[in-house]
């Protein structure tokens, strides 16, 4: 089903490969009927692609329309198998690409490790700066419960084995027979994906979703997190000095999954204990298996080896203190399983009885004294990785496994707090006072170590509630200690009372407590989550003023004069277009950074990006290095969610060459700074000039169509299959803020979906062109200004490519075909002008500012995959523009046809690996 080319032969391979497979079950299961119409199809829309024939395409378009059931789903279904199957290919490819890197002598790849310490060692910083570096990274990646992940688990489990089947074939060591067996294996998961149903016949609950963000934990994420660190000291052992390196844990993964209460009624106080008692179950799992194999390994005898004495006699008083008769070690002279039994003893105990392990550092410590006891036995050069692997599991991991957001709306603090406040008779209406008078009355609670609260009963239902969450991270900190729940984040954050509510909150369950002597003990970090434009705007004087008042430093300064922002990238990009809106993230990190750095607080940014473009995707790596550069040690924080999880962490090597670029973008950025931090030249201020200028023309001119044209919603509403999707139950969180039907109250995820189904991919390039050609066209010079700004400004360069990106997946000749939903055929003809001439405009300035002749040129791997993919999507945007008209037009539409779109649905998001 694809054409063989020279350029990544083994790729087309794998996908000509499976292509043959899906084509036999085709005719197996469908018939010799089913075959022919998906080949007619294929090969009309790819003799489109070559070369347009509006004859043609209205045959093509009138032979989808005269498909009937069954054929109808299956032909759906086949392409949508299809995208699978090349997903799957193209991951393979990735791992195939890095292995010929590790095999061919003498190069390395970009963004590898490796490559990073050769790079850190031409800023000529001596061993101990470079550890100095190493101590001050840090990366956090947080799992959400975001609706975007169209495909079910039990598919990307298939996926998954099919992709371990194809690594086997690579192997050149293979019989015969061998081949022949893998073959047959494939044919049967192919199979079994053609036989298995795609959708979700009801809405996950949280609890599903907490359990398929465990499964990265439990089958990716625990084992291979470790490697990064481990290939990090080799590498600086081999290139900079042969030492024992220290490097610190400085990726760490947290999750939202069970904490994030914004709009979803679903996550009480019970399911996020239960999550935490989810996590824990995991990890203690986890490290049970992980012991008991080193049980096995460790089986030295004082027979053969002279262990210190000191040691045994430690585990003689243990096994007394810990274990019965029946549980010790049989052989006597192996102490090291014999402390092993101990420990595994301890392990199984936690949260059970007085026996087991209070804190994971106790865990690690035991390890530690095993560890040393081992190694004075080896070579100075030799290391025991096994065990050496563990204790930094336990270090990364605790009894937490992942430390667990909190977050909610700002408007649902203020409500308790207006409530409390009232019956105790300190404000009789606190909503409507003004900013100054909420932060006068904050503040004298804040200080005042007596409690506020009278008994529950005096309040409402909600307000209980509000309470119990405060009441259930004090318990949490006691059981699972407290690095399970760290930080408190603060959605649709506008003021400063909005953070001071949330400590009056946390005073009143003891989570923030006032001494004697005036000091302030707190257990809670307070982050507020700048959104829209506005929001962003007003971040650095909300910050500010914070900053300036004694209360709040006296927080700070219980959290290590630490502060959280975070930072979302959907709403604002919503609120004002996708340039104005990175270019007001990266002024407002840059402000707040400047002025923290003067009340010395230190900060860390936590970046709010989704999966596509149009909510501040890309890579990883990518989005690390085009940060301000002067807040790069200030530490990173990202969200990884919905379809970014399992393209990123599904597979073992896939999750490791992730994790290994984020690292290595991190680490020699920061070098770079740390080798020259004063003669590091940031920006030129004409370069931050023309992003002004730019940003403003680009938000006038996104405002204009998103809310200054009264019809714009009705074409949005009616142009894409937003009214369809709540259907395709890919999350339990509503599509709407308060099920509002008001623009304001839509969620950027839907909002971006949409879109991107219809091909418009509005949300990711929009206003963007005419705010760089604008300030093209305002002089001669501009031009080589930004080509420099290109070249030479991380950010920009990022904003250009995904900007590229977005233009090269997006298409105008797909999206024309959803004009035929939109009832007023003026209204969709003039908005879909307006749409495609800003097209053919940010494409113009685009090709200009690259001075490429097509898109993404410097990336021809992504190219060829989005133009091999393009005549495959095709017939299911017009199947599913022709199964929405059917449904519209029906009254009371049946099953089948509902199954139809939703299907078309799932079938694009695979074809374009992106949803929202």
């Amino acid at each position: 089903m694809i054409e063989k080319t020279a350029h990544n032969t083994p790729l087309q391979n794998d996908v000509n490969m499976l292509g043959n497979i899906l084509g036999e079950i085709l005719v197996l299961h469908g018939g010799k009927a089913l075959f022919d119409k998906v080949e007619t199809i294929r090969k009309m829309t790819k003799s489109i692609r070559k070369k347009f024939d509006k004859d043609l395409y209205a045959e093509l378009k009138q032979e989808i329309s005269n498909l009937q059931p069954p054929m109808r789903q299956q032909v759906i279904r086949a392409f949508s198998v299809y995208f699978h199957l090349v997903n799957v290919a193209e991951q393979n490819h990735r791992i195939r690409r890095r292995r010929q890197y590790l095999l061919e002598e003498g190069t390395s790849q970009a963004f590898s490790l490796e490559k990073a310490v050769t790079k850190v060692k031409e800023y000529n910083l001596n061993e101990e700066e470079i550890q100095d570096v190493l101590n001050d990274l840090s990366i956090e990646l947080i799992m959400t419960a975001h609706p975007t992940e169209a495909t079910k688990r039990t598919v990307l489990e298939s996926q998954k084995r099919i992709s371990e089947n194809l690594r086997k074939i690579d192997n050149p060591l293979i019989t015969e027979w061998e081949r022949e067996a893998i073959e047959d294996s494939l044919f049967n998961e192919v199979m079994a994906l053609w036989h298995t149903d795609e959708l979700r016949h009801r809405k996950p609950e949280v609890l599903d979703e907490v359990k398929n963000g465990l499964y990265y934990f439990n089958q990716v994420l625990f084992d291979t997190l470790p490697d990064v660190f481990w290939e990090l000291e080799l590498q600086l052992r081999d290139q900079v000095a042969e030492k024992e390196w220290q490097v610190p844990n400085f990726i760490r993964f947290g999750s939202w999954i069970g904490g994030d209460r914004d709009g979803n009624p679903n996550v009480t106080p019970e399911i996020t204990w239960t999550t935490l008692e989810m996590q824990q179950r995991l990890i203690l799992q986890k490290y049970e298996a992980s012991i008991t194999n080193l049980m096995r390994r460790f089986s030295q005898s004082t027979e053969r080896l002279a262990i210190e004495q000191e040691f045994i006699e430690k585990v003689e008083a243990e096994e007394k203190e810990y274990l019965e008769k029946e549980e010790k070690w049989r052989v006597k002279s192996e102490v090291y399983r014999r402390k092993f039994a101990i420990i595994l003893k301890r392990v199984r105990e936690k949260g059970k009885s007085d026996l087991g392990y209070t804190r994971a550092e106790e865990l690690a410590a035991d390890l530690k004294e095993i560890k040393a006891s081992v190694e004075k036995h080896l070579p100075v050069n030799k290391k025991l990785k096994a065990i050496r692997k563990l204790i930094r599991q336990v270090e990364m991991f605790g009894f937490h496994l992942a430390t667990l957001d909190i977050r909610n709306h700002s408007g649902e603090h203020e409500a308790a707090i207006a409530e409390i406040l009232k019956i105790v008779k300190l404000a009789d209406d606190y909503s409507t006072l003004t900013e100054t008078e909420k932060q006068a009355i904050l503040y004298k609670i804040l200080e005042d170590p007596r409690p506020l609260l009278l008994t529950d009963d005096r309040y409402s239902k909600a307000t209980q509630d509000m309470l119990r969450v405060f009441r259930m991270i004090k318990q949490a900190h006691d059981e699972f200690g407290k690095r399970a729940i760290e930080v408190y984040i603060i959605s649709m954050t506008e003021s400063p009372s909005d953070l001071l509510e949330v400590l009056v909150l946390a005073k009143e369950v003891g989570l923030y407590r006032i001494n004697q002597d005036g000091t302030v003990e707190s257990d809670l970090d307070v982050a507020p989550l700048l959104e829209t434009i506005d929001d962003l705007k007003a971040g650095p004087k909300i910050m500010q003023t914070l900053f300036e008042a004694d209360v709040y430093r006296k927080q700070l300064e219980a959290r290590h004069n630490h502060q959280e922002i975070m930072l979302g990238y959907s709403d604002g990009s919503k609120d004002g277009g996708t340039l104005s809106a990175n270019w007001e993230l990266f002024k407002a990190q840059k402000d707040i950074h400047r002025m923290a750095r003067n009340y010395d607080i230190h900060l860390k940014y936590f970046h709010g990006r989704g999966g596509s473009l149009g909510r501040g995707g890309g890579s990883l790596h990518t989005s690390i290095l085009s940060q301000p550069v002067e807040t790069l040690g200030d530490g990173v924080k990202i969200t990884e969610q919905g379809e970014v999880l399992s393209s990123r962490y599904l597979l073992e090597d896939i999750a490791y060459r992730n994790l290994e670029q984020a690292a290595s973008a991190l680490f020699e950025a920061s070098a770079k700074v740390a080798s020259a931090p004063d003669q590091m030249e940031l920006r030129k201020e004409e370069w931050e000039t023309a992003m002004e200028v730019i940003s403003e023309k680009s938000l006038e001119k996104y405002q204009s169509l998103v809310f200054g044209d009264p019809d714009f919603l009705t074409y949005f509403n009616e142009a894409t299959p937003l009214a369809e999707l709540d259907a395709l139950n890919i999350g339990s969180r509503p599509m709407s803020r308060k099920n509002s039907q008001q623009f304001e109250d839509l969620r950027a995820i839907p909002w971006v979906f949409a879109w991107t189904q219809s091909r418009h991919l509005l949300p990711a390039w929009y206003a963007a062109g005419t705010g760089l050609q604008t300030f093209i066209d305002q002089d001669e010079s501009n031009l080589e200004i930004l080509q420099t700004m290109y070249n030479d400004w991380a950010f920009f360069h990022a904003t250009i490519n995904n900007l590229q990106m977005a233009l090269l997946t997006a298409d105008m000749g797909s999206a024309r075909e959803y004009l035929e939903l939109v009832e007023d055929p003026e209204v969709a003809k003039r908005i879909f002008n307006n749409i495609k001439d800003e097209y053919k405009r940010t494409r113009a300035a685009l090709l200009q500012i690259t001075g490429n002749e097509v898109l993404l040129s410097h990336s021809p791997n992504i190219r060829e995959s989005v133009h091999l993919r393009n005549p495959y999507v095709d017939p299911l945007n017009i199947l599913q523009v022709d199964s929405i008209r059917r449904l519209r037009a029906t009254e009371n539409p049946s099953e089948e046809l509902k199954t139809d779109v939703l299907l078309t649905i799932n079938g694009v998001a695979a074809g374009l690996v992106n949803t929202g």
